[in-house]
């Protein structure tokens, strides 16, 4: 079974979080940029501190309480926020190898910010060439914009308005549409083969045949990049996980 898919398990991809512990522009003592991803569930295992993510769908605004322990996941168009009320770390479990980290998150940004790609990438850039400060200072920026729109978004929802949301949706799926030939391949060469070696190795063993398990290996790897500057917090990244 040469050939077969030998990442991490399932194709799902990891990073440790620190959640922002900047005020809120709502008062709070700390939290995330609110966000949804389009192809992806995702996942927190929360392994310290306290908070909640609020979650924002077309059945309404929810709040789910946080702490050490918690196992919390939500499904492709559920905008997210996270809050943090002291000292909140997560392990984030993502599908498709890590993809919303790699593309697949649209940040609740203004609506005439999301008119095109390019538009939308000048406003969500965090320059890699200046001080940690900088840095610092535009993913501040960063989020506290998206957060005013997502607090209207829930406005407007809680109210009955489904239209602000609805705008929201079709704008950001618009937003992606240039990449989805992309993510493909991402799925293809992670997922589906993950889940169709899966399928050969079951095959096998009722034909009685074990030799895949001559092929067995162990991997391991270290964070490529530690307290980058993310949606939600300092981010350790893993590569190829």
């Amino acid at each position: 079974m040469s050939g077969a898919y030998d990442g991490f398990p399932g194709a799902v991809g990891v990073s440790r979080l620190r959640v922002y512990d900047w005020p809120t522009v709502d008062g709070g003592p700390g939290g995330g940029t609110p966000h949804l991803h389009l192809t992806c569930t995702e996942g927190y295992v929360v392994t310290a501190g306290t908070g909640t993510v609020q979650t924002l769908t077309t059945s309404g605004y929810r709040e789910t309480p946080l702490e050490a322990g918690t196992v919390a996941w939500f499904t492709p168009g559920t905008i997210h926020r996270l809050t943090n009320r002291g000292g909140l770390e997560i392990t984030v479990v993502m599908q498709n190898s890590g993809l919303p980290e790699a593309g697949d998150a649209v940040l609740t940004l203004p609506q005439h910010l999301l008119t095109d790609p390019g538009t939308y990438a000048e406003a969500v850039r965090i320059p890699a060439d200046v001080p940690e400060a900088d840095q610092a200072e535009a993913a501040r920026a960063r989020r506290d914009l998206a957060t005013r729109r997502f607090l209207e978004l829930r406005e407007a929802a809680e109210r009955g308005d489904p239209e602000p949301l609805a705008a929201f949706q079709r704008a950001a799926a618009a937003l992606v549409h240039p990449r989805l030939d992309a993510w493909e391949q991402r799925w293809r060469a992670g997922a589906r083969a993950a889940a169709e070696t899966t399928g050969a190795q079951l095959d096998a063993l009722r034909g009685r045949d074990a030799a895949h398990l001559t092929e067995a290996r162990v991997g391991a790897t270290g964070p490529a990049a530690r307290g980058r500057f993310g949606m939600c917090g300092r981010l350790d990244v893993y590569p190829g996980i």
